[in-house]
């Protein structure tokens, strides 16, 4: 099993444990982050090895990226496991799951790479590397069926997780808000180079939106001690944000989101978690320029968040590159809080996509790799 960023990590954490209960023994072997090494996965290399943002970034990285990519080859080849179940990282793994299917090792992809949105021709690849694919996602499993992919849509974990009733007052009462404060969360990312990016962004957007809403208050969740270090940096040097009223969190995502009014945040899996929490948002997103200039060219979607993605409308307003301003983002902020219909409805909507994508995910991709464990068995 290989996981190569921390919501990977999360997914094949409640993999291993739903495969621990159908089996006596489960031993799990690959890239793995703390939570599956908690529940007994060994890692091979480190998990942060593999976390590299964009198109053009990874190059940089390629030499050690390909020779981890090999030795992991060579490891399950000359010691084959029962099954090879790569979660998401499809630019590293469905290379690897290519060869280790061609050397007959049954193979699973476990999260569906955006192939739908951008570079479709990556269906020929996958079709070539994967024996049954899991999607988190309704209308990608229908994408793999319209391309004969063997394929099982089993929801979302983050949407069984989150209760479909969020206690407000309790996270409000955590962090120290009353019930009557006006708060956003503002979350720029989980990797450095997107708060590298956004970090300073999201922090103008908000001294813009306090300085015309003087009572909004302001809630930051860093991912980790290094983005803490680095966000808190970036505070010190942002002019007139030292004095904003502004919380800075260690992790604690959930309680900033169930905390807030409304939300600024990178476009990415947060998004959903967003969405699930029933917190209207606005999605922004920059990328070097050159990795945007050859995303934006291969996109075949007209939304790149989750909520967008689901609804296939507008939902949510995403402003990027070089439109993401402080002026346009606070704007869009701040419109939610002229328009409290408007987030009514959107909690609303949210709450039939919730539904939707609560399956109890963990569960259902065990069961599709039990099936398939036992289909090879019975040839």
């Amino acid at each position: 099993m290989l996981a190569g960023e921390a919501s990977g990590d999360i997914l094949g954490a409640g993999l291993i444990a739903a495969l621990q209960k159908r089996y006596a023994q489960v031993e799990v072997v690959g890239i793995a982050g703390p939570r599956m090494q908690a529940l007994g996965a060994e890692s091979l290399f480190p998990m942060e090895r593999l976390s590299v943002m964009g198109l053009v970034e990874p190059l940089k990285r390629l030499p050690e990226l390909l020779k981890i990519r090999r030795t992991l080859r060579q490891y399950f080849i000359q010691d084959p496991p029962d099954v090879f179940i790569g979660i998401d990282s499809p630019d590293f793994n469905l290379g690897l799951e290519e060869s280790l299917r061609s050397a007959g090792i049954p193979t699973v992809h476990y999260v569906s790479p955006s192939v739908w949105a951008w570079r479709r021709g990556r269906i020929k690849k996958i079709a070539r590397a994967v024996d049954h694919i899991l999607t988190l996602l309704p209308f990608e499993a229908d994408f793999y069926r319209e391309h004969a992919v063997p394929v099982t849509f089993v929801g979302h974990p983050l949407a069984d997780d989150i209760p479909l009733d969020v206690d407000v007052a309790a996270a409000r009462k955590k962090l120290g808000f009353s019930s009557d404060d006006q708060v956003v969360a503002l979350l720029p990312g989980s990797r450095g180079g997107e708060v590298r990016l956004l970090g300073p962004l999201f922090l103008q957007a908000a001294k813009w939106c306090h300085q015309r809403r003087p009572e909004l208050k302001f809630v930051l969740p860093a991912a980790s001690a290094d983005r803490r270090q680095q966000l808190e940096a970036q505070i010190a040097e942002a002019p007139g944000c030292a004095d904003l009223p502004l919380t800075l969190l260690d992790g604690d995502s959930q309680t900033a989101l169930a905390a807030a009014d409304t939300v600024l945040i990178a476009s990415g899996t947060a998004t959903l978690e967003t969405m699930l929490m029933g917190k209207p948002m606005v999605v922004a997103y920059k990328m070097a320029a050159l990795s945007y200039a050859i995303f934006s060219r291969m996109l075949h979607t007209p939304w790149v968040s989750l909520p967008n993605l689901l609804a296939q409308r507008e939902l949510v307003p995403e402003i990027l590159q070089n439109d993401a301003t402080p002026e346009a983002l606070g704007a869009a902020i701040l419109q939610y809080f002229d328009d409290p219909l408007l987030q009514d409805q959107l909690r609303r909507e949210f709450g039939e996509l919730h539904q939707q994508l609560r399956r109890d995910a963990s569960e259902r991709a065990a069961e599709s790799v039990c099936r398939l464990l036992a289909s090879r068995e019975a040839s």
